[in-house]
Parts: C-alpha cells; sequence; structure tokens
C-alpha cells in the first residue's frame, strides 16, 4: 500500500468513527428518559410549583392507603419534571419522621411538560404505621409530608396528618415517578 492510499484510508475511516459518534450521541436519551422529543422548557422550581395532596383520591388496601401527590406550574411559563419526587413525613416542627419513601417503579420515565395552572402527579402510598413491630417502628402521628419534586433541593410542606413511625427503618411510605 502506497503512503497515499494509506492516508485515504486513515480519512476514511476516520469519517466513519465521527458518523458513528454522532449518530450515538444523537440517540442517547437525557437521564436514560425513554425515547421522547426533547423539550425546550425549562426544569420546574420549587417555588413556582403548588404541591398538593389529592385526599378524596386515596384509596386503601391491605393496611395502606394510596393518594396523587400532585405538582400544579403557577410559573408564567411551561416547565419539565422527570423522575421521582423525595417525599418523608415530618412532626409539627418539620423535623423527620422514619425513613424516606422509597420508589416503586412501576412507570417508566418520562420528561413531563406542564404549561400554565396544569397538574401533573405521582401515587403516594402510606403504609399503616401499625402492620410494623412496635419496637423498629415507634408508632406516631406525623403532621404531613416534606416533599422535593423531582431533581430538586427545596421542598414544600403538605400538611395531612396520618399515622408514620418516628424511627428509622422501616419503610412506610412508597411513591412513583411522576406522570
Amino acid at each position: 500500500m502506497t503512503e497515499r492510499t494509506g492516508l485515504g484510508v486513515l480519512r476514511g475511516f476516520a469519517a466513519v468513527a465521527v458518523a458513528v459518534v454522532a449518530v450515538s450521541v444523537g440517540s442517547v436519551s437525557p437521564a436514560g428518559a425513554h425515547t421522547a422529543a426533547r423539550s425546550t422548557a425549562p426544569r420546574c422550581v420549587t417555588r413556582q410549583l403548588v404541591v398538593w395532596l389529592g385526599t378524596n383520591e386515596g384509596g386503601g388496601a391491605a393496611g395502606s392507603v394510596f393518594y396523587r401527590l400532585n405538582f400544579t406550574n403557577l410559573s408564567g411559563h411551561a416547565c419539565t419534571l422527570a423522575g421521582y419526587p423525595g417525599v418523608s413525613a415530618v412532626d409539627l416542627g418539620g423535623r423527620p419522621l422514619g425513613s424516606a419513601a422509597g420508589r416503586n417503579p412501576h412507570q417508566p420515565l418520562r420528561i413531563v411538560t406542564l404549561r400554565r395552572a396544569a397538574t401533573v402527579s405521582a401515587v403516594l402510598q402510606v403504609n399503616q404505621a401499625v402492620n410494623f413491630p412496635t419496637g423498629s417502628c415507634h408508632p406516631t402521628t406525623a403532621a404531613g409530608l416534606r416533599v422535593y419534586p423531582p431533581n430538586a433541593f427545596t421542598s414544600k410542606i403538605v400538611p395531612i396528618p396520618f399515622s408514620a413511625c418516628s424511627r428509622s427503618g422501616p419503610v412506610f411510605l412508597h411513591i412513583e415517578r411522576v406522570r
């Protein structure tokens, strides 16, 4: 092979390598999201959201109650949420009670765009504290929930009294992804 032919082959390999990298990068979804069009809307910020619990929607089953944990966008523009909210029980002083909510992976991860005044929700399961051994749970009454919207570092308190474990260990709250 001549020097000129070898140079042409190298250029050909370089062109193929650049094309493969470009195609691969273009097909990667953000944060593991299922393939969906990328939203140009910014991520929702906690202060732009009203976080509330749909208490009339709670359904019970085998020592648990299910609620819709709702996020309403009150900003002047669309924004996005994706993933799990952070949820934990709190006492009247806002101090945490027991363990933070476990994650239920039943719903696929997707980016949800909230228009102005739109609401999305995540299913919250609250297990009754009496389902756990008294010694490991130490049942008490929670005053509410501390909720972090997905991928946020600031929270809001949602008032609702319920039976909770005051000790870490038993996971009595479970949350699904927003949808």
